[in-house]
């Protein structure tokens, strides 16, 4: 089946059956892109929030978050997943129709057609600005102040730096902060992330101010002392903000979309990737059987980054690579899909307070979020205790940020995956290491001697980018071409957006 036709009609499947005795959504003589037509804007809000949630766990973010964060990698007898590992240029467009087109401008609808400060008003407000932060931070400058206006007759919108989109969000989220969530409210059937819980969605709007202010931690905006300050004043979600697993049904169009695909057969294509595999062993991370199915033997392996096309015996068991087995992944079909995470957020306190050289309340959070990622595996035992490898390095400022990034790296696995590419890209951990792996020997010796807790240029990818990961995907052709301004397109996925400025691959 074709993959968007199979992503469509997962979602309308999933929708009718999840809102069934909805009369606007069962008639099926009504459009249900054209709000005008609905008795109440509110009827459209889960479509923006699975939308949301299927772009993130989807096709390419989904794919391309897992590899890039080299959680993943393309096994050795199939050909789905080359071109990711390749570096070969992706624009993604998939995502941006999804996002941009389909969820934001249904979220603009759904504003225009709401009491301004009422629950749902309030919602689609809050999901526009975290959907356009993930707009930005994967593609950069983009349409953005001018966009969604085909209903005004604008289809050939500027392009924002992302600097000037970044101020307006953030303009836009202490405007939202100031409304009334205690009095807001929404049918609680139509919010599957709160459930109409608006107090929650205040919260979460302030994690997300949090969001939005670190991410440009390395850009001169930054200012630490803004955050210590938020931080300071708390409110923070104190749970998940996701599509819960209950959402979905173990059967056809009903599933989590990484399930959906499985039953599809992609991934058969998919392995475990050493770089992840290699620092949960070393380190005997309880998370391991979650994130990855053992092989028959027991054991957990993952094979090197991108190095789909080598049919040698690189740990000299007798066994070629080509027929050696690796690791696998899996989804349950009611696997959840996080938006934004406590660990996430907890993490992001952790790193402000460490930039503040307050290691004591730095260690605080950052234990709270990697128990929070333990608990949410519902696994047992401790990491972060004395002496255990995830113990608080009370080192260093950058010291302190990198057991951060690390721990975060981890948790955001299977669940966060352009999370984790967006936040490795901007505090440069895992760090790259230095080596190449190109002969047979230079595998033998790197197998005995990996450099666990560092990522490696993809076997498959090093003749591109010059020896550097990828940083973004390039613009949907669409998006480029229609527009009669002539935007640039990028001259490869190696081109960084402007709150990557750390030093670093």
């Amino acid at each position: 089946m074709n993959l968007k036709k199979l992503l469509y009609i997962s979602l309308i499947t999933l929708l009718t059956s999840t809102l069934v005795g909805c009369e606007d959504w069962l008639d099926v003589n009504r459009d249900p892109n054209n709000l005008s037509e609905l008795s109440s804007p509110e009827t459209v809000l889960p479509v923006a929030q699975l939308g949301i949630a299927n772009a993130l766990m989807g096709w390419e973010m989904g794919f391309h978050g897992a590899f890039w964060s080299q959680y993943w990698t393309q096994d050795h007898t199939s050909s789905q997943f080359k071109f990711i590992d390749q570096y070969n240029e992706d624009d993604f467009s998939i995502t941006y129709r999804n996002l941009v087109p389909f969820a934001l401008n249904d979220l603009k609808g759904i504003m225009a057609r709401s009491e301004e400060g009422s629950g749902t008003y309030i919602i689609a407000e809050a999901l526009s600005i975290y959907t356009w932060q993930i707009v930005t931070d994967t593609w950069g400058d983009i349409p953005y102040s001018e966009a969604l206006g085909g209903e005004e007759g604008s289809f050939s919108p500027k392009f924002d730096t992302q600097e000037s989109i970044y101020d307006d969000l953030l303009t836009r989220v202490d405007a939202l902060l100031q409304m009334n969530f205690a009095s807001a409210t929404i049918t609680s059937r139509y919010d599957f992330i709160f459930d109409g819980d608006m107090l929650k969605w205040k919260a979460f709007v302030k994690s997300l101010k949090l969001k939005l202010m670190i991410r440009l931690s390395e850009t001169s905006k930054y200012n630490n002392a803004d955050l210590i300050a938020l931080a300071e004043a708390g409110g923070f979600i104190t749970e998940n903000a996701m599509i819960h697993g209950n959402i979905w049904n173990d059967k056809d169009g009903k599933r989590h979309p990484m399930d959906e695909f499985i039953d599809a057969g992609y991934f058969d294509n998919v392995i475990a990737s050493r770089t992840m595999i290699e620092y949960l062993v070393v380190n005997n991370d309880p998370r391991i059987g979650k994130l990855y199915e053992p092989t028959p033997d027991g054991n957990y392996l993952g094979s090197f980054q991108g190095d789909f096309a080598y049919t040698g015996d690189t740990d000299g068991d007798g066994t070629t690579d080509d027929k050696e087995d690796f690791s696998l992944v899996s989804f349950a079909p009611t696997s959840d899909i996080p938006l934004m995470t406590t660990w996430e957020i907890n993490f992001y306190l952790a790193e402000i307070y460490a930039r503040a050289n307050n290691s004591g309340e730095a260690k605080a959070y950052y234990d709270n979020a990697v128990q929070a990622s333990m608990d949410y595996w519902e696994v047992s035992g401790s990491i972060t205790g004395s002496g255990e490898y995830a113990e608080w390095p009370n080192g260093t400022v950058e010291e302190n940020i990198k057991a951060i990034a690390m721990q975060k790296w981890v948790a955001y696995c299977k669940l966060q995956h352009m999370e984790a590419f967006y936040e490795r890209n901007r505090t440069k951990y895992p760090s790259v290491s230095s080596i190449l792996i190109k002969t047979p020997a230079d595998r033998s010796d790197i197998h005995l001697n990996y450099p666990a807790g560092e990522f490696i240029v993809s076997i498959a990818g090093q003749g591109k980018l010059s020896g550097n990961l990828p940083a973004s995907p390039i613009y949907p052709n669409d998006v480029v071409t229609r527009n009669t301004t002539k935007p640039s397109q990028k001259t490869s996925m190696g081109e960084k957006v402007w709150w990557d400025q750390k030093a670093g691959k």
